[in-house]
Protein backbone atom coordinates (compact mmCIF):
# COMPACT_ATOMS: atom_id res chain seq x y z
CA UNK A 1 0.00 0.00 0.00
CA UNK A 2 1.49 3.39 -0.68
CA UNK A 3 1.64 6.44 1.65
CA UNK A 4 -0.64 9.49 -0.17
CA UNK A 5 1.47 12.63 0.22
CA UNK A 6 4.17 11.29 2.11
CA UNK A 7 5.72 8.58 0.50
CA UNK A 8 5.99 11.20 -2.86
CA UNK A 9 7.84 13.40 -0.43
CA UNK A 10 10.26 11.04 -0.12
CA UNK A 11 11.08 10.98 -4.27
CA UNK A 12 11.31 14.59 -4.98
CA UNK A 13 14.22 15.16 -7.20
CA UNK A 14 14.80 18.23 -6.50
CA UNK A 15 13.15 19.20 -3.14
CA UNK A 16 9.96 21.13 -4.71
CA UNK A 17 11.39 22.30 -7.72
CA UNK A 18 9.99 18.86 -9.83
CA UNK A 19 6.54 19.10 -8.01
CA UNK A 20 3.17 19.67 -9.78
CA UNK A 21 2.65 23.09 -10.01
CA UNK A 22 -0.45 25.14 -10.81
CA UNK A 23 -0.88 26.47 -14.66
CA UNK A 24 -0.20 29.92 -13.98
CA UNK A 25 -3.63 32.40 -14.25
CA UNK A 26 -4.41 34.75 -17.54
CA UNK A 27 -2.25 37.73 -16.53
CA UNK A 28 -4.27 41.02 -17.12
CA UNK A 29 -2.15 43.86 -19.09
CA UNK A 30 -0.72 46.32 -16.88
CA UNK A 31 -0.33 50.02 -16.99
CA UNK A 32 2.60 51.19 -18.43
CA UNK A 33 4.84 54.54 -17.87
CA UNK A 34 7.65 56.32 -19.51
CA UNK A 35 10.45 55.72 -17.80
CA UNK A 36 12.43 58.66 -18.89
CA UNK A 37 9.47 60.59 -17.46
CA UNK A 38 9.10 59.62 -13.80
CA UNK A 39 7.16 61.60 -11.15
CA UNK A 40 3.36 61.89 -12.31
CA UNK A 41 1.94 64.91 -11.17
CA UNK A 42 -1.19 63.49 -8.80
CA UNK A 43 1.39 61.67 -7.38
CA UNK A 44 2.96 64.55 -5.71
CA UNK A 45 -0.50 64.58 -3.47
CA UNK A 46 0.05 61.23 -2.71
CA UNK A 47 3.53 62.60 -1.21
CA UNK A 48 2.03 65.27 0.86
CA UNK A 49 -0.70 63.35 2.50
CA UNK A 50 1.35 60.43 3.41
CA UNK A 51 4.29 62.86 5.18
CA UNK A 52 1.50 63.39 7.63
CA UNK A 53 -0.93 60.21 8.02
CA UNK A 54 2.27 57.48 7.37
CA UNK A 55 5.36 59.54 8.28
CA UNK A 56 7.65 56.56 8.71
CA UNK A 57 6.39 55.14 5.42
CA UNK A 58 6.94 58.81 3.41
CA UNK A 59 10.74 59.21 5.17
CA UNK A 60 11.68 55.96 3.87
CA UNK A 61 10.92 56.92 0.60
CA UNK A 62 12.17 60.26 0.93
CA UNK A 63 15.30 58.85 1.91
CA UNK A 64 15.31 56.32 -1.07
CA UNK A 65 16.85 55.99 -4.61
CA UNK A 66 13.51 56.07 -5.87
CA UNK A 67 12.95 59.75 -4.42
CA UNK A 68 16.05 61.08 -5.75
CA UNK A 69 15.12 59.61 -9.46
CA UNK A 70 12.03 61.36 -9.33
CA UNK A 71 9.77 58.29 -8.20
CA UNK A 72 6.47 59.23 -6.27
CA UNK A 73 3.58 56.80 -5.10
CA UNK A 74 1.55 56.90 -8.13
CA UNK A 75 3.95 56.10 -9.86
CA UNK A 76 4.87 52.48 -8.85
CA UNK A 77 0.77 52.17 -7.62
CA UNK A 78 -1.36 53.46 -10.11
CA UNK A 79 -3.27 50.90 -11.56
CA UNK A 80 -6.40 50.25 -14.24
CA UNK A 81 -9.51 50.15 -13.37
CA UNK A 82 -9.87 46.78 -14.99
CA UNK A 83 -7.13 45.04 -12.59
CA UNK A 84 -8.70 42.77 -10.23
CA UNK A 85 -7.39 44.37 -7.57
CA UNK A 86 -7.42 47.94 -8.39
CA UNK A 87 -9.48 50.57 -6.16
CA UNK A 88 -10.29 54.59 -5.66
CA UNK A 89 -8.57 56.15 -3.09
CA UNK A 90 -8.27 59.61 -2.87
CA UNK A 91 -9.76 60.08 -6.21
CA UNK A 92 -7.12 57.99 -8.26
CA UNK A 93 -7.17 54.28 -9.15
CA UNK A 94 -4.40 52.73 -6.85
CA UNK A 95 -3.73 48.97 -6.16
CA UNK A 96 -1.96 47.68 -2.93
CA UNK A 97 0.17 45.07 -3.89
CA UNK A 98 2.94 46.80 -6.09
CA UNK A 99 4.07 42.58 -8.17
CA UNK A 100 7.44 42.30 -9.93
CA UNK A 101 5.40 42.55 -13.24
CA UNK A 102 4.98 46.90 -12.10
CA UNK A 103 8.94 46.33 -10.77
CA UNK A 104 9.59 45.12 -14.10
CA UNK A 105 8.71 47.70 -16.17
CA UNK A 106 11.82 49.70 -15.13
CA UNK A 107 13.97 46.35 -13.80
CA UNK A 108 13.58 44.25 -16.86
CA UNK A 109 16.44 42.20 -16.41
CA UNK A 110 15.80 41.45 -12.68
CA UNK A 111 11.80 40.58 -13.71
CA UNK A 112 13.31 38.10 -15.82
CA UNK A 113 15.50 36.71 -13.90
CA UNK A 114 13.20 36.37 -10.68
CA UNK A 115 10.26 34.94 -13.34
CA UNK A 116 12.21 31.75 -13.56
CA UNK A 117 14.03 31.48 -10.60
CA UNK A 118 13.18 29.23 -7.65
CA UNK A 119 12.45 31.74 -5.67
CA UNK A 120 9.21 33.04 -7.55
CA UNK A 121 8.41 29.29 -7.36
CA UNK A 122 8.41 28.49 -3.39
CA UNK A 123 4.97 28.22 -3.46
CA UNK A 124 4.79 25.60 -5.35
CA UNK A 125 7.64 24.06 -4.05
CA UNK A 126 5.67 23.36 -0.14
CA UNK A 127 2.12 22.63 -2.23
CA UNK A 128 2.85 18.75 -1.47
CA UNK A 129 3.99 19.15 1.78
CA UNK A 130 1.14 21.20 2.82
CA UNK A 131 -1.52 19.10 3.53
CA UNK A 132 0.52 16.55 5.19
CA UNK A 133 2.26 19.11 7.76
CA UNK A 134 1.19 22.72 7.87
CA UNK A 135 -2.24 21.84 8.01
CA UNK A 136 -3.01 18.39 9.42
CA UNK A 137 -0.75 19.20 12.40
CA UNK A 138 -0.98 23.34 12.35
CA UNK A 139 -4.09 24.70 10.47
CA UNK A 140 -4.94 27.64 8.17
CA UNK A 141 -3.78 30.22 10.28
CA UNK A 142 -0.61 28.66 10.68
CA UNK A 143 -0.22 28.44 7.35
CA UNK A 144 -1.17 32.27 6.65
CA UNK A 145 1.21 33.40 9.59
CA UNK A 146 3.89 31.33 8.85
CA UNK A 147 4.51 29.50 6.10
CA UNK A 148 2.92 31.48 3.44
CA UNK A 149 5.21 34.21 5.07
CA UNK A 150 8.32 33.08 3.64
CA UNK A 151 7.29 30.85 0.32
CA UNK A 152 3.85 33.32 -0.63
CA UNK A 153 0.52 33.41 -0.80
CA UNK A 154 -2.01 33.08 -3.97
CA UNK A 155 -3.34 36.75 -2.85
CA UNK A 156 -7.27 36.80 -2.73
CA UNK A 157 -9.37 39.84 -3.76
CA UNK A 158 -12.36 39.93 -2.21
CA UNK A 159 -15.66 41.47 -4.49
CA UNK A 160 -14.90 45.26 -2.88
CA UNK A 161 -11.48 45.18 -4.12
CA UNK A 162 -9.65 44.98 -0.98
CA UNK A 163 -7.78 42.05 -0.24
CA UNK A 164 -8.24 38.88 1.64
CA UNK A 165 -6.76 38.97 5.26
CA UNK A 166 -6.15 35.46 4.78
CA UNK A 167 -3.69 35.95 2.38
CA UNK A 168 -2.14 39.65 2.91
CA UNK A 169 -0.44 40.90 4.16
CA UNK A 170 2.68 39.12 2.47
CA UNK A 171 5.74 39.40 1.50
CA UNK A 172 6.44 36.05 0.80
CA UNK A 173 9.02 35.25 -1.97
CA UNK A 174 7.37 33.31 -4.37
CA UNK A 175 3.71 34.82 -3.45
CA UNK A 176 1.06 34.71 -6.24
CA UNK A 177 0.05 38.51 -7.43
CA UNK A 178 -3.37 38.94 -8.59
CA UNK A 179 -1.94 40.04 -11.89
CA UNK A 180 -0.62 36.93 -12.32
CA UNK A 181 3.22 37.55 -11.50
CA UNK A 182 5.57 35.58 -8.69
CA UNK A 183 7.20 37.28 -6.13
CA UNK A 184 7.46 40.11 -3.52
CA UNK A 185 10.90 42.52 -4.43
CA UNK A 186 10.35 44.05 -1.14
CA UNK A 187 10.83 40.20 0.46
CA UNK A 188 14.54 41.30 -0.24
CA UNK A 189 14.51 44.92 -1.04
CA UNK A 190 11.97 46.29 2.27
CA UNK A 191 9.70 48.83 1.24
CA UNK A 192 9.61 51.96 0.90
CA UNK A 193 13.45 52.18 1.13
CA UNK A 194 13.96 48.92 -1.54
CA UNK A 195 17.63 49.39 -0.54
CA UNK A 196 20.03 47.74 -1.96
CA UNK A 197 22.55 47.51 0.95
CA UNK A 198 19.59 45.84 3.14
CA UNK A 199 19.21 43.43 0.39
CA UNK A 200 22.93 42.49 0.21
CA UNK A 201 22.93 42.43 3.58
CA UNK A 202 22.80 38.49 5.28
CA UNK A 203 20.27 39.69 7.56
CA UNK A 204 18.03 40.09 4.37
CA UNK A 205 18.20 36.23 3.46
CA UNK A 206 18.18 35.02 7.55
CA UNK A 207 14.56 36.17 7.69
CA UNK A 208 13.37 32.68 5.61
CA UNK A 209 16.87 30.98 5.75
CA UNK A 210 17.28 30.34 9.16
CA UNK A 211 15.88 26.80 11.28
CA UNK A 212 15.95 23.33 10.85
CA UNK A 213 15.04 22.97 7.16
CA UNK A 214 17.04 26.48 6.03
CA UNK A 215 19.98 26.57 8.42
CA UNK A 216 21.35 28.99 6.67
CA UNK A 217 21.75 32.21 9.08
CA UNK A 218 23.35 29.78 11.49
CA UNK A 219 25.57 28.20 9.37
CA UNK A 220 26.51 31.09 8.13
CA UNK A 221 27.15 33.38 10.98
CA UNK A 222 29.35 30.11 12.47
CA UNK A 223 31.34 30.05 9.36
CA UNK A 224 34.38 31.83 8.75
CA UNK A 225 32.60 34.04 6.15
CA UNK A 226 30.48 35.13 9.16
CA UNK A 227 32.85 35.95 10.74
CA UNK A 228 34.99 38.22 8.75
CA UNK A 229 31.42 39.76 7.80
CA UNK A 230 30.50 40.91 11.19
CA UNK A 231 33.96 41.69 11.75
CA UNK A 232 34.37 43.89 8.95
CA UNK A 233 30.85 44.77 7.58
CA UNK A 234 31.56 48.23 7.50
CA UNK A 235 34.07 47.83 4.70
CA UNK A 236 31.44 46.10 2.69
CA UNK A 237 30.83 48.89 0.34
CA UNK A 238 27.45 47.43 0.39
CA UNK A 239 25.68 50.63 -1.40
CA UNK A 240 28.14 50.28 -4.63
CA UNK A 241 26.35 50.25 -7.57
CA UNK A 242 28.12 47.56 -9.30
CA UNK A 243 29.12 45.83 -5.80
CA UNK A 244 31.50 43.23 -7.79
CA UNK A 245 33.28 40.56 -5.58
CA UNK A 246 37.37 41.41 -5.67
CA UNK A 247 36.81 44.94 -6.93
CA UNK A 248 34.24 46.72 -4.62
CA UNK A 249 34.76 44.57 -1.42
CA UNK A 250 36.81 42.11 -0.50
CA UNK A 251 36.31 42.05 3.20
CA UNK A 252 33.90 39.01 3.03
CA UNK A 253 31.53 37.26 1.05
CA UNK A 254 27.68 37.20 1.86
CA UNK A 255 24.69 35.01 0.84
CA UNK A 256 24.29 37.59 -2.45
CA UNK A 257 27.85 37.23 -3.01
CA UNK A 258 27.97 33.62 -3.97
CA UNK A 259 24.64 32.77 -5.29
CA UNK A 260 23.98 36.37 -6.76
CA UNK A 261 26.55 38.30 -7.03
CA UNK A 262 28.91 39.35 -9.59
CA UNK A 263 32.38 38.54 -10.07
CA UNK A 264 35.02 39.42 -12.88
CA UNK A 265 33.91 37.55 -15.93
CA UNK A 266 30.33 36.29 -13.99
CA UNK A 267 27.44 38.80 -14.33
CA UNK A 268 24.96 39.57 -11.43
CA UNK A 269 21.55 37.01 -11.29
CA UNK A 270 18.17 37.12 -9.99
CA UNK A 271 18.26 33.98 -9.86
CA UNK A 272 19.36 32.45 -7.06
CA UNK A 273 19.50 28.70 -7.88
CA UNK A 274 21.65 29.46 -11.34
CA UNK A 275 25.32 27.81 -9.33
CA UNK A 276 23.91 25.46 -6.78
CA UNK A 277 25.10 22.18 -8.21
CA UNK A 278 23.37 20.05 -5.71
CA UNK A 279 19.62 19.75 -4.15
CA UNK A 280 20.72 19.53 -0.30
CA UNK A 281 16.77 19.74 0.76
CA UNK A 282 15.93 15.97 -0.30
CA UNK A 283 16.04 12.63 1.20
CA UNK A 284 18.97 12.25 -0.66
CA UNK A 285 21.27 14.79 -2.47
CA UNK A 286 22.02 14.49 -6.61
CA UNK A 287 23.43 16.22 -8.56
CA UNK A 288 21.18 18.52 -11.11
CA UNK A 289 21.17 19.99 -14.49
CA UNK A 290 19.58 23.79 -14.88
CA UNK A 291 17.93 23.89 -17.69
CA UNK A 292 16.70 27.05 -19.14
CA UNK A 293 13.80 27.50 -21.27
CA UNK A 294 13.03 29.89 -24.47
CA UNK A 295 10.51 31.91 -22.32
CA UNK A 296 12.83 32.35 -19.46
CA UNK A 297 11.56 29.92 -17.15
CA UNK A 298 13.94 27.25 -15.58
CA UNK A 299 13.98 23.98 -14.33
CA UNK A 300 16.49 21.42 -12.42
CA UNK A 301 16.85 17.64 -13.84
CA UNK A 302 18.87 15.17 -11.54
CA UNK A 303 22.56 13.70 -13.80
CA UNK A 304 21.40 10.53 -13.47
CA UNK A 305 19.17 10.90 -15.92
CA UNK A 306 19.93 11.92 -19.89
CA UNK A 307 20.14 15.87 -19.84
CA UNK A 308 17.40 17.39 -22.84
CA UNK A 309 19.11 18.47 -25.71
CA UNK A 310 19.35 22.22 -27.15
CA UNK A 311 16.04 23.37 -29.32
CA UNK A 312 14.11 20.36 -27.80
CA UNK A 313 10.30 20.82 -26.20
CA UNK A 314 10.04 19.04 -22.86
CA UNK A 315 7.64 19.11 -20.20
CA UNK A 316 7.81 21.75 -17.80
CA UNK A 317 6.91 21.62 -14.19
CA UNK A 318 3.77 23.38 -14.62
CA UNK A 319 2.65 20.81 -17.49
CA UNK A 320 3.35 23.17 -20.53
CA UNK A 321 5.35 22.50 -22.88
CA UNK A 322 9.25 24.41 -23.54
CA UNK A 323 11.71 24.64 -25.98
CA UNK A 324 14.86 24.15 -24.33
CA UNK A 325 17.48 27.03 -24.50
CA UNK A 326 20.44 25.99 -22.84
CA UNK A 327 21.64 23.40 -20.18
CA UNK A 328 24.22 24.08 -17.96
CA UNK A 329 25.87 20.86 -16.25
CA UNK A 330 26.28 20.54 -12.67
CA UNK A 331 30.25 21.09 -13.77
CA UNK A 332 29.34 24.41 -15.44
CA UNK A 333 27.25 25.34 -12.44
CA UNK A 334 29.89 24.58 -9.70
CA UNK A 335 32.20 26.65 -12.13
CA UNK A 336 30.72 29.66 -11.87
CA UNK A 337 30.32 29.27 -8.18
CA UNK A 338 33.90 28.47 -7.89
CA UNK A 339 34.63 32.09 -9.82
CA UNK A 340 33.25 33.73 -6.98
CA UNK A 341 35.38 31.55 -4.63
CA UNK A 342 38.31 32.39 -6.61
CA UNK A 343 38.59 36.21 -5.92
CA UNK A 344 39.68 35.63 -2.34
CA UNK A 345 41.37 31.89 -2.23
CA UNK A 346 43.74 29.84 -4.44
CA UNK A 347 42.57 27.38 -7.36
CA UNK A 348 44.03 24.33 -4.85
CA UNK A 349 41.98 25.58 -2.00
CA UNK A 350 38.68 25.99 -3.75
CA UNK A 351 39.03 22.88 -5.35
CA UNK A 352 39.80 20.92 -1.96
CA UNK A 353 37.12 22.79 -0.01
CA UNK A 354 34.75 21.78 -3.10
CA UNK A 355 36.19 18.56 -2.87
CA UNK A 356 35.24 17.91 0.99
CA UNK A 357 31.95 19.12 0.44
CA UNK A 358 31.47 16.59 -2.28
CA UNK A 359 32.32 13.75 -0.48
CA UNK A 360 30.28 14.79 2.91
CA UNK A 361 26.89 15.18 0.86
CA UNK A 362 28.42 11.04 -0.72
CA UNK A 363 28.72 10.14 2.70
CA UNK A 364 25.25 11.25 3.93
CA UNK A 365 23.98 9.76 0.78
CA UNK A 366 25.39 6.46 0.61
CA UNK A 367 25.44 5.89 5.10
CA UNK A 368 22.31 7.61 6.03
CA UNK A 369 20.26 8.92 3.35
CA UNK A 370 19.54 5.92 0.45
CA UNK A 371 19.51 3.11 3.39
CA UNK A 372 16.82 4.94 5.19
CA UNK A 373 14.63 6.05 2.22
CA UNK A 374 14.65 2.66 1.08
CA UNK A 375 13.77 1.23 4.39
CA UNK A 376 10.61 3.66 4.60
CA UNK A 377 9.72 2.85 0.83
CA UNK A 378 9.52 -0.92 1.68
CA UNK A 379 7.77 -0.62 4.68
CA UNK A 380 4.85 1.48 2.31
CA UNK A 381 5.00 -0.82 -0.22
CA UNK A 382 4.67 -3.73 2.75
CA UNK A 383 1.62 -1.99 4.63
CA UNK A 384 3.16 -1.67 7.65
CA UNK A 385 2.65 1.80 8.01
CA UNK A 386 -0.90 3.57 8.58
CA UNK A 387 -1.93 5.74 5.06
CA UNK A 388 -2.09 9.04 7.44
CA UNK A 389 1.04 10.88 6.95
CA UNK A 390 2.51 11.75 10.42
CA UNK A 391 0.63 9.72 12.58
CA UNK A 392 3.29 7.55 13.89
CA UNK A 393 6.78 8.23 15.56
CA UNK A 394 9.12 6.25 12.85
CA UNK A 395 7.73 9.00 10.40
CA UNK A 396 8.68 12.03 12.66
CA UNK A 397 11.74 10.49 13.50
CA UNK A 398 12.64 9.82 9.11
CA UNK A 399 11.41 13.51 8.80
CA UNK A 400 13.81 14.77 11.17
CA UNK A 401 16.26 13.01 9.97
CA UNK A 402 17.04 13.87 6.19
CA UNK A 403 14.73 17.29 5.95
CA UNK A 404 16.35 18.86 9.47
CA UNK A 405 19.45 17.04 10.37
CA UNK A 406 20.53 15.30 7.34
CA UNK A 407 19.93 19.35 5.64
CA UNK A 408 22.49 20.91 8.43
CA UNK A 409 25.12 18.89 7.97
CA UNK A 410 25.09 19.08 4.06
CA UNK A 411 24.44 22.86 4.57
CA UNK A 412 27.09 23.04 7.16
CA UNK A 413 29.80 21.33 4.79
CA UNK A 414 28.39 23.80 2.11
CA UNK A 415 28.87 26.96 3.77
CA UNK A 416 32.26 25.47 5.91
CA UNK A 417 30.78 25.29 9.67
CA UNK A 418 31.93 22.42 10.70
CA UNK A 419 30.38 22.69 13.61
CA UNK A 420 27.21 22.10 11.74
CA UNK A 421 28.33 19.73 9.57
CA UNK A 422 29.37 17.42 12.44
CA UNK A 423 27.49 18.15 15.96
CA UNK A 424 24.47 19.77 14.61
CA UNK A 425 24.85 17.84 11.72
CA UNK A 426 25.79 14.33 10.78
CA UNK A 427 26.38 13.93 14.42
CA UNK A 428 22.88 14.19 15.40
CA UNK A 429 21.76 12.33 11.73
CA UNK A 430 23.93 8.75 13.12
CA UNK A 431 22.71 8.93 17.08
CA UNK A 432 19.08 9.40 15.54
CA UNK A 433 19.01 6.81 12.39
CA UNK A 434 20.77 4.13 15.28
CA UNK A 435 19.25 4.87 18.65
CA UNK A 436 15.66 6.10 17.31
CA UNK A 437 15.26 4.68 13.33
CA UNK A 438 16.31 1.59 13.10
CA UNK A 439 15.43 0.61 16.74
CA UNK A 440 11.56 2.33 15.50
CA UNK A 441 11.55 -0.12 12.36
CA UNK A 442 12.18 -3.34 14.14
CA UNK A 443 9.56 -1.89 16.08
CA UNK A 444 7.05 -1.59 13.38
CA UNK A 445 8.28 -4.41 11.38
CA UNK A 446 8.65 -6.86 13.36
CA UNK A 447 9.65 -10.11 11.85
CA UNK A 448 10.36 -8.66 8.98
CA UNK A 449 12.89 -6.04 10.09
CA UNK A 450 16.03 -7.47 10.55
CA UNK A 451 16.15 -8.65 7.01
CA UNK A 452 14.90 -5.27 5.53
CA UNK A 453 17.71 -3.83 7.89
CA UNK A 454 20.53 -6.21 6.80
CA UNK A 455 19.64 -5.67 3.01
CA UNK A 456 19.94 -2.17 3.05
CA UNK A 457 22.60 -1.22 5.51
CA UNK A 458 24.71 -3.65 3.61
CA UNK A 459 24.02 -1.52 0.36
CA UNK A 460 25.50 1.66 1.69
CA UNK A 461 28.76 2.24 3.38
CA UNK A 462 30.00 2.52 6.88
CA UNK A 463 28.26 0.19 9.09
CA UNK A 464 30.57 -2.58 9.35
CA UNK A 465 31.56 -1.15 12.62
CA UNK A 466 28.53 -2.84 14.46
CA UNK A 467 30.06 -5.88 14.31
CA UNK A 468 32.99 -5.01 15.86
CA UNK A 469 31.27 -3.21 19.31
CA UNK A 470 33.78 -3.32 21.51
CA UNK A 471 36.12 -1.25 18.86
CA UNK A 472 36.11 2.27 20.51
CA UNK A 473 34.37 1.67 23.59
CA UNK A 474 36.82 3.83 25.44
CA UNK A 475 35.38 6.86 24.22
CA UNK A 476 31.93 6.31 26.12
CA UNK A 477 34.22 6.18 29.54
CA UNK A 478 34.21 2.17 30.03
CA UNK A 479 35.28 -1.21 28.26
CA UNK A 480 32.60 -3.76 28.06
CA UNK A 481 32.63 -6.34 31.18
CA UNK A 482 35.82 -4.68 33.22
CA UNK A 483 34.00 -1.39 34.56
CA UNK A 484 34.79 2.21 34.37
CA UNK A 485 37.97 2.55 32.88
CA UNK A 486 41.28 4.52 35.01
Amino acid sequence: MNKPVFSRALRLLPFGVLLVACASPVVAAKVTIDSSNWGLEAGKECVSCHKKSSAGLAKQWQESAHHDAGVNCLDCHQADSGDDDAVEHEGAVVATIVSPRDCGRCHTAELKQHAGSVHANAVALIADRMPAMAENLGGPALVAAGCAQCHGSTVKVKGDGTLDPETWPNTGIGRINPDGSKGSCSACHARHAFSKAQARDPSACARCHSGPDSPDKEVYEASKHGMLFKAHNAEMNLDSDEWVAGKDYTAAPTCVTCHMGAAPGLNPSHDVGMRGMWNLNSPVSEKQYLVVFEDGDTMELPDSEAAPRRGSEIEKPDGTLGIVKVVATPERRRKAMSKVCLECHGKDFVQGAMRQFDDLVELYNDKFGRPAQNIMLALYERGVLTPAPFDEPLEFTYWELWHDEGARARHGAAMASPNHTWWEGLYQVSRNFYSKFLPQVRQVAGEQAQALITAHLEEGVGHGWLKSPEKGSRILGYRRGEGQDD
